[in-house]
């Protein structure tokens, strides 16, 4: 079934690669990356952006396959592509930067900020609605929601409304299940506590400060200079247009656009604590439970540790990685809704750490982790 802007599962990856020598570097490490994503771009199962940073410094900053198939338009390295549920973290940081200032607070109820929740919403606070934990309904589980209503538009208010009433799926706090709605209600208080616009609040606090002027809210009718299309792999092998999605419905879950560059600087800025303060960055990247964090997946893989997350929505598949023990940075940016962006993603970690790739349709931890997020 079409899934929009919420993190998903690694797809396994068929590869004949393997190396187990010395970290590669330089030429040695392009020739070898660029091996192993030809494949996938051969065999019609990617086409995108695709980064890897050493403290700080690409090492592959590359384009790959399509960006428009109907132009023969070949996708750059300053390619913007929707990036679905990534768009969370800036969501997180946006909560924490307020939490900072004193305008909300992590363990307050929802109904200090928002009168209409009901009262089986009394035990939900900011915190859990971070974390996933707050047995909300996520409106993106609504049959034939993904099929059908996900074409019209929606203000922040008619998108909570449409789980607003239905029974909580747990306890708040005792559970942990993705919801999309629960971010949804987040960028309504950051506007609520603000003042401001989601859109524009991103833009001005995070964005702006940080030079990052290819990333921003996405809007249908605006006219974006280097825009990929967006395309999905059909089960008889055809690639089609993906549907219509009004981007009003991803909101602050994910509704963003970017390209390589500005998330390095994203990347880079996290580092450097240029938004946060080293308290809430901790915080932020603290396991919560379930393995995850605010808008982090917080796991180890291979004994070390990594932030991730992954987002989809109609044509569109992305993945951030951050090593942060070794400095490492990964970013895959796919136009193409099936492209196992995760696997790629983990397997140019190892190649980049000298490890031998997984074995040929074997899965990774992490993708059998994000499947739970379906």
């Amino acid at each position: 079934m079409r899934t929009i802007f919420l993190a998903v599962g690694a797809w396994a990856a068929a590869t004949s690669l393997s190396w187990a020598e010395a970290p590669p570097t330089g030429a040695e490490f392009d020739v070898k990356a660029e091996a192993l994503i030809s494949d996938y771009v051969k065999e019609s199962r990617f086409s995108g952006a695709v980064l890897v940073a050493r403290d700080g410094k690409p090492i592959l900053r590359e384009g790959f396959g399509l960006a428009n198939r109907e132009w023969d338009v070949a996708v750059t390295p300053d390619t913007e592509f929707r990036v679905g549920s990534v768009t969370k973290q800036f969501t997180a940081t946006a909560v924490m930067q307020l939490v900072e200032q004193g305008k909300i607070g992590l363990d307050d109820p929802i109904s200090k900020y928002y009168a209409a929740a009901p009262q089986t919403w009394n035990k939900v606070t900011i915190r859990l609605l971070l974390t996933h934990r707050s047995g909300i309904p996520s409106f993106t589980d609504i049959p034939s929601f993904l099929n059908e209503q996900d074409r019209l538009d929606r203000t922040p208010e008619e998108l909570i409304a449409l789980t607003r009433d239905k029974p909580l799926k747990f306890e708040p706090g005792t559970q942990y299940e993705y919801d999309n709605t629960g971010y949804v209600i987040l960028g309504w208080v950051i506007e609520k506590v603000s003042g401001q616009r989601y859109a524009d609040y991103l833009r001005d606090h995070i964005f702006k400060p940080l030079g990052m002027d290819h990333t921003g809210y996405d809007v249908n009718e605006e006219v974006l200079r280097h825009r990929a299309s967006g395309y999905e792999l059909g089960k008889d092998g055809v690639v089609s247009n993906a549907s219509y999605l009004a981007m009003s419905v991803p909101y602050a879950a994910g509704g963003l656009y970017s390209e390589l560059d500005d998330l390095l600087v994203w990347d880079q800025a996290l580092y450097a604590g240029k938004l946060l303060k080293p308290a809430s960055m901790a915080d932020m990247f603290t396991d919560h439970g379930h393995h995850y964090g605010y808008g982090w997946e917080i796991q180890e893989i291979n004994g070390r540790r990594v932030w991730w997350h992954t987002g989809s929505l109609n044509g569109f598949h992305t993945y951030i990685g951050r090593y942060p023990d070794q400095k490492l940075t990964v970013i895959v940016l796919a136009n193409l809704f099936q492209a196992p962006v995760q696997t790629i993603g983990e397997q140019l970690a190892r190649l980049s750490f000298g490890e031998p790739l997984e074995s040929p349709g074997e899965a990774t931890h992490a993708g059998t982790q994000a499947a739970s997020h379906r």
